[in-house]
């Protein structure tokens, strides 16, 4: 199976053969706690919050099948996921690395969080390599980056961020959620951890909360031994609806793919948008860079009209077809504000310093018609 393509791995990868009871779809179970097993440690005893049960168990084999790693977990949402890893990785005293611009919560955990941990925190420029070199201390343990990162879809030198971490023995940590591993499985060109929200494109409903974490056997079984006693598991039935949602994940990303790149092309050409950004796009500053590393350039995009915050707003109240809400990755088109929702809780200053005005708009591309996409970003721009 690691030889099929996409595709065929999302549908496939993963499920038990013969299946329980000759059920094509994975049952559901619900129970919190099986019987014992003679000579179990701790974290292998089968109880849900020990993430051990047999519906944990099938999701995972599924997610570390589409990710290509020895193994991987589901946690109770993606900032678990980030959370876990670094508290699983790190100790009072130590040192992180941060390249770029986070994801809101990521950042605040950064800002926020870590210090009272006893952690430091440096950001660097994502495309410095003497940036990283000068950040580097004796107790630097971790690098973290975002493959595509939010809300700019700025794209990093990524392996070259994971050479430089297996050169200076540290752990390295990459956010993968915008561009799932349709676009690019990170452990194949040397991160140590995958994190996603799978509560974005993963499972691509907007119905569900949840994390995942991938790597080698080593690092997973780290991480989910911290897990399992700050209690951040996946209920069942969240995991059902994740597994499923995996199986069309390739379907939705390639139509959410070729939505934001026809957008973007459109927004670019028009004279009421002063600036898009899109790694798809000749213009974008890592095109070249993403168009080497990815299978294609992402289902998000975001961009800032010519009249500012009172023009965002009137696109936003004009639009039909998007959803004015602050989440990403599903079947329906989402718009947003991100200094108004993802990344609000950065101060102005931070925000300014990163490049997210206030009138800058993200959008998450759905599953619609392209054409109808468009044709209403057309209508609300007056044309």
């Amino acid at each position: 199976m690691s030889e099929a393509r996409f595709e065929t791995l999302a549908v496939h990868g993963g499920e038990p053969r013969p299946t329980p009871d000759g059920a094509v779809v994975q049952p559901i179970y619900q129970g919190t706690v099986f019987e014992s097993r003679p000579g179990d440690d701790y974290d292998d005893i089968q109880y849900l919050r020990l993430n051990s049960t047999p519906s944990q168990e099938y999701l995972h084999g599924k997610l570390a099948a589409l990710e290509g790693t020895e193994a991987a977990l589901a946690t109770a949402s993606g900032m678990a996921a980030i959370t876990t890893t670094l508290l699983a990785t790190l100790s009072a005293g130590d040192h992180i690395i941060a390249a770029g611009a986070f994801y809101g919560g990521t950042h605040h955990f950064l800002t926020e969080q870590a210090p009272r941990l006893g952690w430091d925190v440096d950001f660097v420029d994502p495309g410095d390599p003497d940036a990283w070199r000068s950040a580097l201390r004796p107790g630097t343990k971790a690098f973290i980056v975002e493959t595509i990162s939010n809300p700019l879809v700025r794209v990093a030198d990524l392996a070259a961020i994971a050479s430089f971490s297996r050169e200076h023995g540290l752990t390295s940590v990459i956010d993968n959620t915008f561009a799932t591993p349709v676009l690019l499985r990170p452990h194949s060109i040397g991160f140590d951890v995958v994190c996603h929200s799978a509560t974005k494109a993963l499972n691509g409903h907007s119905d569900i909360v949840a994390g995942v974490i991938a790597g080698s056997a080593e690092h997973v079984a780290r991480i989910r031994a911290v897990l399992n006693l700050y209690g951040g598991c996946l209920d069942p039935h969240a995991g059902f609806l994740l597994a499923r949602g995996l199986k069309t994940l390739a379907l939705r990303v390639r139509q959410q793919n070729a939505n934001a790149s026809a957008l973007a092309r459109f927004l670019e050409g028009h004279e009421a948008i002063a600036q898009v950004n899109y790694p798809g796009l000749e213009s974008h500053p890592d095109h070249a860079r993403a168009a080497a590393l990815l299978d294609g350039f992402g289902s998000m995009l975001s961009f800032r009209p010519a009249g500012g915050v009172e023009a965002a707003e009137a696109l936003l109240k004009g639009l039909r077809l998007p959803y004015t809400a602050p989440s990403l990755g599903g079947v329906e088109s989402l718009i947003t504000r991100p200094a108004r929702t993802s990344h609000a809780g950065m101060s102005a200053e931070e925000r300014a310093a990163e490049g997210i005005h206030d009138d800058l708009i993200r959008f998450s591309s759905g599953i619609e018609s392209t054409e109808d996409l468009i044709a209403d970003f057309a209508q609300a721009l007056g044309d």
